[in-house]
């Protein structure tokens, strides 16, 4: 499936849900993804893009925005406290924020540094012990916490269980949002990702239907 495609497909159900056009950005999620196809895509036009691994796209994307000028880079994989100074540097957005210690280091580094990337709180809806994110219940105080420290939140980010059905997921969050006032709804991936428009997404995060297969080979 092309990149044209999915633009199509997210403008579709844009419309389907009496949304604006433009409403909902599209992450090109470029995990380990080879440099051909990260390039095909950004020869296309597209600058928007999420990665999961600092050391990954500190490797990738000094070079890319050099060469292809300005690209926004969204971090959407777990962010150990420890590279929190990295990421802040590379990414323009950082979807996972979880706890309180992150929060602390991410408040720290803003205050320093006079600036922030936009921050998403992860929520794990689904409450999976595998999973990282604030669980549901504990949702309202850690963006109450965040606020103190400081912090410009963007919005609320989710990943549904797997093989569950996303609707409630996606409802939940964007209830839990328009309860404390944030607008940002990160939600939905390249199997799901109309549903999530259908329930208030703004940002979405496709991989695989615009790149292709990952090897980790």
């Amino acid at each position: 499936m092309s990149l044209t495609d999915i633009r199509s497909r997210i403008a579709a159900a844009e419309k389907a849900a009496g949304r604006a056009p433009g409403s909902v950005r599209l992450i090109a999620v470029s995990k380990v993804q080879p440099p051909s196809r990260v390039e095909a895509v950004l020869a296309d036009g597209h600058r928007l893009f999420g990665e999961n691994y600092v050391q990954e796209a500190a490797g990738k994307w000094p070079e890319l925005r050099e060469r292809f000028g300005a690209v926004s880079v969204h971090m959407i994989g777990p962010l150990q406290t420890n590279k929190a100074r990295a990421a802040v540097g590379l990414f323009d957005a950082i979807h996972t924020l979880d706890r309180p210690s992150l929060a602390r280091k991410l408040a720290g580094l803003a205050e320093a540094r006079g600036i922030c990337p936009e921050l998403f709180i992860q929520v794990n809806t689904g409450a999976e012990p595998q999973k990282a994110g604030v669980l549901p219940d504990d949702a309202d105080r850690f963006i109450s916490d965040c606020r103190s420290l400081g912090l410009p939140l963007a919005g609320l980010m989710c990943i549904p269980p797997e093989d569950a059905d996303a609707a409630p997921h996606f409802a939940m969050l964007a209830k839990l949002a328009e309860r404390n006032g944030l607008s940002g709804l990160s939600m939905g991936m390249s199997a799901d990702f109309e549903l999530a428009i259908a329930h208030g997404a703004t940002h979405v995060r496709v991989g695989s239907a615009i790149f292709g297969a990952r090897d980790y080979g």
